[in-house]
């Protein structure tokens, strides 16, 4: 257990803030709009010459630029807290039950689905942009997470779960896309070899997982440079080292039985290296140990320097605006993942599962759009898509970040209507 001292530190109280949902969103957004003026203002020399500065051992293939040790290295942070959360969730989650996840897991596909036919759609007459269909199909879900925290303090908890469920399907299926059609040459000995020390990894997470769970530096001593390998070597094989991080969130072990939404503050605020009274719940303990430094360094530093887009005054955003891939994004992001998880979500329920009761037409309406906040996702497959310094790749980031923002504006008009709504049933 955590003495009084300790878990009132300044080091403490900003570790539980950068936990915080709302918190993690902001920094997100504060990082790509600094990122935009600076790569906007007479200063952007600066800027490219720092996200471009290459460091790193070349024999390994590890000499890269800031912004690509970004997007390879420390978005696999965020990746691999994704991969325990997928994991918690198929194993004591609402993803474990058929029945009840059928409604959301259908609602992601078809909110990945529509979005990728709606932007081919608007590129089919420009063979070459192809590539990008999928940079509409993810979602941000620490973004949503955190918009809907801000306007849903009275919306029912069934449809913050809706969301979260949605979202982790979304992330799985966005993590397939990447491995399946953004990698176009492998080297199987690295990768085997990843994939050796992978199964390594998790093997000592499960037989040790006490340990780890009751001594947070044995994750750091033991884990830490195990994944750093395995990193390596997926990055070396020609997959995107990104899912290196899936893989190994995937093996943590996570108790059957426990709450997946529950967290060492809402257990009356003790920290995971006091679980071995409530069970040894590695996945619940990394989680949080991690957490703080996906929201407050990974994913930040990451949109800094995806975000840095030179717009080229208003002719460069006219320009963008008037280009087939800003209305594919676009289109596919603030129309088509609403269209696609509304329509999936009527389907299913009509035919198979009924909508929890609490849940509303309207609520969900905010949800789709709340689900057009591609970002993070998005912006690394745009990454992925084009290459770096071309105008597709400019076009496709400025269009992800206006459909981000436009997505974001209409959820929360639409989800504060209803919060107020719900208040107001409340207190009758």
């Amino acid at each position: 257990m955590t003495s009084p001292s300790l878990a009132t530190s300044p080091g403490s109280r900003l570790l539980a803030t950068l936990r915080r949902d709302t918190v993690g969103g902001a920094l997100l957004l504060i990082a790509a709009a600094a990122a935009l003026i600076w790569a906007n203002s007479p200063a952007s020399a600066g800027y490219l010459a720092i996200r471009d500065w290459e460091f790193g051992y070349e024999p390994w293939h590890l000499r890269l630029g800031i912004g690509q040790w970004a997007s390879d290295g420390l978005l696999a942070v965020f990746f691999f807290l994704v991969g325990i959360e997928l994991k918690a969730e198929f194993t004591r989650g609402d993803l474990r039950r058929l029945r009840t996840a059928v409604v959301p897991i259908t609602a992601a596909a078809g909110g990945v689905l529509v979005p990728a036919l709606i932007c081919a759609a608007f590129l089919l007459t420009r063979p070459e942009l192809m590539r990008g269909w999928a940079i509409p199909t993810a979602t941000d879900i620490a973004f949503a997470v955190a918009v809907l925290a801000i306007v849903g303090s009275h919306l029912p908890k069934a449809l913050r779960l809706f969301l979260l469920t949605l979202a982790a399907v979304d992330d799985l299926l966005a993590i397939a896309i990447i491995a399946i059609f953004y990698t176009e040459t492998i080297a199987i000995l690295p990768l085997a070899t990843a994939l050796g020390v992978v199964i390594v990894y998790g093997l000592i997470a499960s037989r040790f997982r006490r340990i780890f769970v009751e001594r947070a530096w044995a994750t750091w001593v033991v884990l830490l440079p195990l994944g750093l390998v395995a990193w390596a070597l997926m990055h070396a094989s020609g997959v995107h080292a990104t899912i290196a991080g899936v893989l190994l969130g995937f093996t943590i072990p996570a108790v059957v039985g426990r709450a997946s939404n529950q967290t060492p503050a809402a257990s009356g605020g003790h920290s995971c290296e006091g679980e071995a009274q409530s069970g040894i719940d590695l996945a619940e303990a990394l989680e949080h140990r991690i957490r703080p430094l996906s929201a407050g360094l990974a994913v930040p530093v990451f949109a800094f320097f995806a975000a840095g887009v030179d717009i080229g005054g208003t002719d460069g955003l006219v320009s963008a605006f008037s280009h087939p891939l800003t209305y594919g994004i676009m289109a596919a992001l603030v129309v088509g993942k609403p269209v696609g998880i509304l329509a999936s979500t009527w389907l299913v329920s009509r035919f198979t599962a009924g909508l929890d009761p609490s849940l509303r037409w309207a609520d969900l309406t905010g949800i789709g759009l709340l689900a057009g906040i591609g970002f993070t996702v998005s912006l690394l497959v745009a990454e992925l898509s084009f290459t770096a310094g071309s105008v597709e790749h400019d076009v496709a980031k400025v269009a992800v970040l206006s459909a981000s923002l436009l997505s974001a504006v209409l959820a929360a008009l639409i989800l504060t209507a209803r919060n107020a709504h719900h208040r107001r049933l409340s207190q009758e």
